[in-house]
């Protein structure tokens, strides 16, 4: 993935995020100020009602069922009297409800003599008073009790207001929302996916044309310095002026430079060339070991390879970019490492690795359910924990290595690319008694 389409992502969940909390926080909020707005409105008419209720009782002699029944008819509230303690019956007419309602007074009676439960008084006239309570059964209600003194005796008015067709219509909104939330989200998401990548497209070009421009100059020097290099080498070999080599180790780092930048450009466009084949492991340790023998042994140096008794299974791997990676290693644990010490490559195999890394990349591969292992330990300066998360970032150069010129800070951001495009990982750690160890996992 190269770092046009991170940063789209990371761009579209940015705003996307940033928009859905500011989305959410404000439904969360209207939902809040209308559900209580609701509440309230309901909680502020039953005052009204319970008045009317005890200024009509107050006034009439008899109390008539049938008006006790019309109170019910719409399901406002449940009601129940007691007369002296002794309770008030009148014929419902809603044969189908009489239990539940039976129940639910005897609770709420329950609860109004519990002492423990709550309860707010309120004074409607010298004759007349009422208690509030809540009750939570199977679902909400909000109780009074209406007391009256009337002609010596008491009379106690039990209202049992359901709450349940307010319950019933706030969750009806809540589905509403939700539904219209969803759909802006799917609106806002993808929105804001083509909105960034509307945004990124013109930096996209610029980086594609830059790519290109690196990718000309890088190969129309190619042949200049190779004429360069040519002609150094041949003025040395008949005992040039200090002059030329000093011509000839530019060349060579310039030339070096050059394959770097084309191979960061392969990286970042996603054409870097991996050519998987069954590959010698062992054989490639060996001959990396004897590739730098001979420059490490000029700075006293002394590198090793380590492998095991029994011969390494075929790793499918590209050789090719297996070998560069090790020179990167390589390169970099001689310059790193003082006089007298040592460098030690090591490969490994082992039974474990999950087969469905290898189908991710497309493909089923013949080490699948293997694990191979290359280790690169040197005896150097090492490196500390806050530059460990850094190094293989491009241009990244340690403190140690700012006065090497040989050093671009591109090499193990090369072997990173490379080990991730086998779908494998490097690795950082520090080796035992001192130095640093890479570790790579095939």
């Amino acid at each position: 993935m190269n770092t046009i389409k991170k940063v789209h992502i990371q761009l579209t969940l940015l705003n996307g995020c940033i928009t859905t909390l500011i989305l959410v926080i404000m439904t969360l909020g209207y939902l809040f100020v209308s559900e209580s707005n609701m509440m309230q409105g309901r909680i502020s008419s039953y005052p009204r009602d319970i008045y009317s209720i005890a200024s009509y009782i107050e006034q009439q002699d008899i109390i008539s069922s049938t008006w006790l029944s019309q109170l019910e008819s719409n399901d406002r509230y449940y009601i129940s009297l007691m007369d002296n303690g002794a309770e008030f019956l009148y014929n419902v007419n809603k044969e189908h409800v009489v239990d539940d309602r039976q129940q639910i007074l005897r609770t709420a009676w329950k609860l109004y003599h519990d002492d423990s439960v709550p309860k707010t008084m309120h004074t409607l006239s010298l004759k007349s008073s009422y208690a509030s309570y809540v009750m939570d059964i199977s679902s909400k209600y909000y109780c009074f009790v209406v007391t009256i003194e009337k002609n010596h005796a008491t009379l106690e008015v039990l209202l049992a207001a359901p709450l349940k067709d307010l319950q019933e219509q706030i969750t009806r909104q809540r589905v509403l929302f939700l539904g219209i939330i969803t759909l802006a989200l799917i609106a806002i998401w993808s929105f804001a996916w083509i909105f960034t990548g509307k945004l990124l497209d013109p930096i996209e070009a610029n980086r594609l044309r830059q790519n290109q421009f690196i990718a000309a100059a890088s190969h129309e020097l190619r042949t200049p310095l190779a004429v360069i290099l040519s002609c150094a080498e041949a003025g040395l070999t008949r005992g040039g002026s200090p002059e030329l080599s000093t011509i000839k180790n530019e060349s060579l780092r310039t030339s070096r430079l050059l394959g770097d930048m084309l191979t960061l450009l392969s990286c970042d466009t996603g054409h870097l060339d991996i050519k998987p084949a069954a590959t010698q492991l062992d054989t490639l340790v060996l001959n990396a070991c004897e590739t730098f023998e001979n420059i490490a042994a000029a700075k006293q140096i002394r590198i090793t390879a380590s492998l095991p008794e029994d011969v390494l299974p075929d790793c499918v791997c590209d050789s090719e970019r297996i070998t560069q990676v090790l020179a990167i290693l390589l390169h970099n644990a001689i310059s790193y490492t003082p006089e007298g010490g040592s460098i030690r490559l090591s490969a490994a195999y082992a039974q474990g690795r999950p087969k469905e890394t290898y189908r991710r990349a497309g493909r089923e591969s013949l080490q699948a359910n293997r694990h191979f292992e290359i280790r690169v330990a040197d005896t150097g300066v090492g490196i500390s924990d806050a530059e460990k998360a850094k190094i293989f970032d491009r241009f990244y150069r340690s403190e140690k290595a700012r006065s090497d010129k040989d050093h671009f800070g591109l090499g193990l951001s090369i072997a990173y690319d490379i080990i991730s495009a086998h779908h494998g990982s490097i690795t950082v750690a520090d080796t035992p008694g001192g130095g640093t160890t890479f570790i790579i996992t095939l």
